[in-house]
């Protein structure tokens, strides 16, 4: 049981930070006026019409999601890069397969239409 002891000690002061944190911001916070809420954040124009009301084609969400699945994909041929002096030509081989498949996919996607959104 002495072995489960820091892990404890460590949720506690966990737990602790927490409900100091957010006393602290509760006692510490400025007042603020209801009516500056309202206000434009970034452009200084007011809104014309509620959030809600702006539809996006789903073309630019799958035009999102493939941004990111690609960028991730690309993400691993920096540790390739690195060990390439270690993994010699089995790893060069196994590269060459990852990304003749992140290719296909990305022609795939590209004769579909789904990189062109607008």
């Amino acid at each position: 049981m002495e072995n489960y002891l820091p892990i404890l000690v460590f949720a506690l002061v966990s737990v602790l930070f927490l409900v100091a944190t957010l006393v602290a911001a509760k006692l510490f916070r400025m007042a603020g006026s209801g009516a500056t809420n309202d206000d434009p954040y970034e452009c200084g124009n007011p809104a014309v019409t509620l959030a809600h009301d702006n539809r996006f084609s789903i073309r630019y969400y799958l035009l999102a999601v493939l941004f990111v699945v690609f960028d991730v994909e690309t993400v691993f041929l920096f540790p390739w890069a690195v060990m390439f002096d270690k993994l010699a030509l089995f790893g060069f081989i196994e590269m060459v397969v990852f990304l003749v498949i992140l290719i296909i996919g990305y022609v795939y996607a590209w004769n579909r239409g789904a990189l062109t959104w607008a």
